[in-house]
């Protein structure tokens, strides 16, 4: 497969590089600057031909429409992709004292990134009838309007609003051999999930490949799941 991951320099993104590399797929791993990207590099040089980095802010229209464009004169078609990038911001704060700012900001780079990722990269996705192909937004149990807790403000909205997009998404390409699914990672130990999250990203990373190598016995209408591909509650 060639499968293309946002934020594939660190933390999850990269857990998800390096296993489908070892799985014999290409990722074209998006970061915001191939400056100093050591990791990414080295895994490169590892496993030659399968990883190519590329410069991919996601709130940049410009470069997600430069990505797709260099794709496509090269020929290459996209088998799936993995919306990885994202941010939390004003973990802990309360609603009176919130900077709108940091609302804006989150969703720059939680929604309205994946969906223009989406809107680029979807040409190059053949439709089928086999279901291999998949565009997997990781999301969080934090979206859940079930379990709502009040608060991660930000964060938790914009996964609400991509949960939503990943439903929308399941609708559009229904009979393309596209599926579309919102993942809830699990907490992991990265930069964001921090050192007490009791989850493996190396672990979580291949369950989530599992769901993406159709390894999972997901039930046709599961749109929100979690890293293990079991429903998520909405």
């Amino acid at each position: 497969m060639n499968i293309v991951i946002t934020g594939a320099n660190r933390g999850l993104g990269y857990e998800l590089t390096r296993a489908a590399v070892q799985r014999g797929h290409k990722v074209i791993a998006g970061t915001r600057s191939l400056q100093s990207e050591r990791k990414l590099l080295e895994l490169s040089e590892l496993y030659p031909g399968q990883v190519v980095a590329v410069e991919l802010d996601v709130t940049q229209e410009e470069q997600i429409s430069r990505l797709a464009q260099k794709l496509q004169n090269e020929q290459l078609t996209v088998d799936a992709v993995i919306n990885n990038a994202g941010i939390l911001l004003a973990r802990g704060v309360t609603i009176e004292e919130l900077p709108l700012d940091d609302v804006v900001r989150t969703f720059e780079i939680n929604l309205f990134g994946p969906m223009m990722v989406v809107k680029h990269l979807l040409p190059l996705m053949p439709s089928g009838s086999e279901g291999a192909r998949a565009i997997l937004n990781i999301s969080s149990e934090a979206g859940s309007l079930t379990n709502a807790y009040g608060g991660d403000y930000p964060y938790a909205i914009s996964k609400t609003a991509m949960n939503m997009f990943s439903k929308q998404l399941q609708k559009y390409l229904k009979g393309r051999g596209i599926r579309a699914y919102a993942i809830h990672p699990g907490w992991i130990k990265t930069d964001m999930g921090g050192e007490k999250a009791p989850g493996d990203p190396v672990a979580n990373a291949n369950d989530i490949l599992d769901v993406l190598e159709l390894k999972k016995d997901i039930a046709p209408d599961v749109f929100f799941m979690n890293f293990r591909g079991e429903p998520m509650p909405i």
